[in-house]
C-alpha cells in the first residue's frame, strides 16, 4: 500500500524544553544504518536486535559528544510504523535535543511532517484509518470519557464492526452478481424478500452508529456550559466555584465582566468547556454591548444553558423572555438561583418566583458558600451526558463527524438499493447502489481514501507522531 518515497524521516516525538528525558526518532530504510554515523555504543544499532536499547553517545562528525543517550532499536515490520526505527532517548532539553535532530538532518534525513510516522503505519498496513485517528483523539483526551472512547477504537472496536458490515454487503452483491451471470440458465441464488430483509438488517445497523454520535462527539469534545444571566447575579462566582480556583474576577460592580471566559472541569469522567460570559441587560457602554452580543452568540453555541438569577432579585420580564428564547432554541437549560446565603425574602416568596419560571431544571445554591453546587453538577451531567448515552454500557459509539457523513451516505444508497429491490427492478441497479454503500464505508476504515482525506486527517496531528 505504500505510496510515498521510501526516504528517512526525523522528528522530535516528545514536547520541547526542559525535562528528563527527550525522545529523537528516526524511520525508514536505512535508519539503524544513518543512526550509527553518530551514534557509538558497544554495538552497531544495524547490528542490534530489534526492540533493544542500546547505551552510547551521540556526536557531530567533528567527534564532539552531544550527549549520552539510550537508542531504542526496531526492526521491519516489527515497529510502529513497520520500517526500520530509531529512538534516541536523550536529556530533555531545547539545545540538545535539537542538536541530535540536526546531525540526524545533516546526515541524509528529513524533518518529518506532522502526522507522519502514523501516516506511514496507516499506509504499511500496520493501522487502519480509524485507529490512525484514534491516536491522535488518545493524545488530545482530556478526560476519562474521551480516553475509553479513543483506546476503544484504538482496539479496533469500531474497525471490526465496519469490516462485519462491509463483509455482510459484499456477501450481499455477490450473490446478486453471480445470479446476473446466469441470468440466461434462470438460476436462482437469492430472492427479492431475502435481500429486502437483509438490506434493512444492515440499514438498522448503520441507523445505530449513526445515532451514537451523539454521545460519541461529548465524549470526544466535551460538553460547552454557558452561564448566562443578568449582571452581578454571580456568575462568575459559579465559575470560579466550578472550577474550585479563582480563574474571573469578581466584584460588587455590575458588568464586570465584558468578555467570555472558557475554562474545562471535569464530572464523573466527562469533559466540560464552561464558558462565563457578560451580564445581559441593556446598556449604552459601547464595550458592555460587545460583551452581551457575544453572549447571546455563546448561547447559540452552547450544549447547555445555565441560567443564574439573585434569588433575592425580582425576577424582571426580559429575564423570562430570555430564558423562554433559550428554551425555544431547544438548548438544555437549567435555571440556576443563586446567593441563598443572603436570602432576604420569605420561602413562599421563593418559591413563587421559583414556580412562575415553568417546568425548567431549577437549582438553588450559594456560589460564594458552595451551598448545592453537588447537586447541580449532578443536574449537568445527568441533562447533557446521561441523556444522550442512549445505548448500553460497552456499545460501540462513532466520535468523528466525517465517519457519520460517511456512514449516512451510505445508508443513503442501501434506502436506494432497498427501493429498488422492492419495485422489482433488475439485480444490475440494485448491486450498483450496494457498491456505492461499500465504497462510502471504505474510505472510513481506509479501503477507498482519496490524498485529499489523507492530507486533512494526518495535518491535524503533532510532528514526531
Amino acid at each position: 500500500m505504500k505510496v510515498y518515497e521510501e526516504d528517512i524521516i526525523a522528528a522530535i516525538s516528545t514536547p520541547i524544553g526542559e525535562g528528563a528525558i527527550s525522545i529523537v526518532r528516526i524511520s525508514g530504510k536505512g535508519s539503524n544504518q544513518l543512526a550509527d554515523k553518530i551514534f557509538q555504543g558497544k554495538t552497531k544499532l544495524s547490528e542490534a536486535k530489534t526492540h533493544t536499547l542500546q547505551y552510547g553517545t551521540v556526536k557531530t562528525s567533528e567527534n564532539l559528544m552531544i550527549d549520552e543517550v539510550l537508542a531504542a532499536v526496531f526492526k521491519e515490520p516489527n515497529s510502529y510504523t513497520a520500517e526500520d526505527m530509531v529512538e534516541f532517548n536523550c536529556h530533555g532539553g531545547w539545545y540538545v535535543t535539537n542538536r541530535i535532530l540536526q546531525e540526524i538532518i545533516v546526515n541524509g534525513a528529513r524533518l518529518a511532517e506532522p502526522g507522519e510516522f502514523t501516516k506511514r503505519a496507516f499506509l504499511n498496513g500496520k493501522i487502519d484509518l480509524i485507529q490512525a485517528e484514534a491516536i491522535a483523539d488518545l493524545i488530545k483526551a482530556k478526560s476519562e470519557i474521551a480516553h475509553r472512547a479513543s483506546i476503544s477504537q484504538l482496539e479496533g472496536n469500531l474497525s471490526k464492526k465496519i469490516r462485519s458490515i462491509l463483509d455482510k454487503l459484499t456477501n450481499l452483491i455477490s450473490l446478486i452478481e453471480l445470479e446476473l451471470d446466469f441470468v440466461e440458465e434462470n438460476i436462482i441464488f437469492t430472492n427479492l424478500k431475502n435481500t429486502a430483509k437483509e438490506i434493512n438488517s444492515i440499514t438498522e445497523e448503520l441507523n445505530l452508529l449513526i445515532k451514537s454520535f451523539e454521545y460519541g462527539k461529548v465524549c470526544r469534545e466535551g460538553v460547552k456550559v454557558i452561564i448566562a444571566g443578568k449582571p452581578n447575579s454571580g456568575k462568575s462566582s459559579l465559575l470560579n466555584r466550578l472550577l474550585e480556583e479563582n480563574r474571573a474576577i469578581v466584584t460588587p460592580i455590575p458588568g464586570t465582566t465584558r468578555d467570555s471566559i472558557e475554562e474545562n472541569f471535569v464530572i464523573k469522567g466527562a469533559l466540560f468547556k464552561l464558558v462565563d460570559t457578560a451580564g445581559i441587560r441593556l446598556t449604552t457602554d459601547s464595550i458592555e454591548i460587545e460583551g452581551v452580543r457575544r453572549a447571546y452568540e455563546k448561547i447559540d453555541q452552547s450544549d447547555i444553558v445555565l441560567f443564574v438569577i439573585d434569588i433575592n432579585d425580582i425576577v424582571p420580564s426580559e429575564d423570562i423572555n430570555l430564558i423562554n428564547d433559550i428554551h425555544s432554541k431547544e438548548k438544555p437549560l437549567v435555571i440556576v438561583f443563586n446567593k441563598i446565603d443572603i436570602v432576604n425574602n420569605t420561602t413562599q416568596f421563593l418559591d413563587d418566583i421559583i414556580n412562575k419560571l415553568g417546568s425548567f431544571s431549577k437549582v438553588k445554591i450559594s456560589a460564594l458558600r458552595g451551598d448545592g453546587i453537588e447537586d447541580l453538577k449532578k443536574i449537568i451531567f445527568q441533562t447533557s451526558v446521561l441523556s444522550k448515552q442512549t445505548q448500553p454500557e460497552g456499545s460501540i459509539y462513532i466520535t468523528n463527524e466525517w465517519h457519520k457523513q460517511a456512514l449516512v451516505k451510505s445508508r443513503e444508497s442501501l434506502i436506494l438499493a432497498l427501493d429498488s429491490t422492492l419495485n422489482g427492478l433488475s439485480g444490475e441497479f440494485i448491486a450498483l447502489d450496494l457498491k456505492a454503500s461499500i465504497d462510502a464505508l471504505g474510505q472510513i476504515i481506509g479501503k477507498v481514501t482519496s490524498e485529499d482525506i489523507l492530507n486533512n486527517i494526518f495535518s491535524k496531528f503533532c510532528i514526531g507522531k
